[in-house]
């Protein structure tokens, strides 16, 4: 890792710690591409030309041992601090009614077979999760009811690591103290709801904010 990646990176952990997540990219809220290149960030921020470092900064981010990738905001790449951990976890192994309700039946298949093996390479999924399985994984990851982190296949081909949460906490050693779900949501809604009216945001949670 050259000096600037690093110094770069430390800036955007000093960040991530300060508000306990940020986007990977977002016009208003906290995010790594804002941070990264200093501007407000609209479409695809692939075409900017510090892609290749907003890029690497993702990469080592997705590798830290801090920091947990969900799709916790608007259905956004959301990287979250060990701090939150405790309260995405409660929240992810809850399987409360926002999460089941409505879920389609590749979906719950899915689910089913996740929660059986524990963890599942998402390239390995069959035609019974749908014509489109990416589509399935997402409606999975955006109701927090498993946890997918991207790898490298044999073949140097993208794919995904599809785990319980039980899964994912053994194997990143972590050892959640326990925590009311509700308490778990709450703590999460008064974080962006303060950066939502400080910056004029319009972030979103998965669950309904009138749930109990």
């Amino acid at each position: 890792m050259g000096t600037r990646t690093g110094n770069e990176l430390n800036r955007v952990l000093d960040e991530l710690k300060r508000f306990g997540f940020l986007l990977e990219s977002d016009a208003r809220l906290p995010n790594v591409c804002g941070i990264i290149t200093g501007q407000t960030m609209k479409g695809s921020w692939w075409s900017h030309p510090q892609a290749h470092a907003i890029f690497a900064i993702n990469e080592l981010l997705a590798d830290h041992a801090d920091v947990l990738l969900t799709k916790l905001i608007s259905g956004k790449v959301t990287f979250v601090h060990r701090q939150l951990w405790r309260q995405i976890y409660a929240i992810g192994v809850s399987r409360e009614e926002w999460q089941l309700k409505g879920l389609s039946a590749a979906a719950r298949l899915l689910l089913r077979k996740v929660d059986t093996v524990g963890s599942l390479p998402a390239h390995e999924l069959g035609p019974s999760f749908g014509v489109k399985p990416g589509a399935t994984v997402r409606e999975l990851e955006n109701r927090l009811l498993i946890h997918a982190e991207q790898f490298h296949t044999t073949s140097g081909a993208h794919s995904k690591l599809l785990e319980t949460w039980e899964t994912w906490a053994k194997r990143t050693k972590f050892r959640p103290r326990p925590i009311s779900v509700a308490r778990a949501r709450r703590t999460i809604e008064q974080r962006l709801d303060e950066l939502n009216e400080k910056l004029d945001g319009k972030g979103r949670l998965p669950w309904p904010r009138n749930f109990l």
